[in-house]
């Protein structure tokens, strides 16, 4: 197939581009595969929806390498735990041994 008929097949006849195909998980989902993944382990849609598009967009290596060094919470004191719910606003970690506190961070 030519590279002219390929470019007309994408873009359309008049020049305008295609509707962006849909995915099985609606419109915005670019990567249906990386969006199961993210899901089975228990993410939110929101947030699956959004690593699924941050790897489409920029390549899935580029998107795990971002981010910073923050430390594990398992390496904090209960007091640093209990502060940092409070910063996110989470309720309920006032009572709660460090390994809720860890539990509940990792997955609010």
């Amino acid at each position: 197939m030519s590279a002219k008929k390929k470019t007309q097949l994408a873009t359309g006849a008049g020049g305008r581009s295609a509707p962006a195909s849909t995915s099985e998980f609606g419109p915005s989902v670019k990567d249906d595969e990386v969006y199961e993944e993210v899901r089975s382990e228990g993410a939110s849609k929101e947030k699956a929806a959004r690593l699924a598009n941050a790897g489409a967009a920029r390549g899935g290596s580029a998107v795990g390498g971002k981010g910073g060094s923050a430390g594990s919470y398992d390496d904090w004191t209960v007091d640093e735990l209990r502060k940092r719910a409070k910063e996110l606003g989470l309720s309920g970690y006032s009572g709660k041994k460090k390994s809720a506190l860890v539990a509940m961070l990792r997955d609010h």
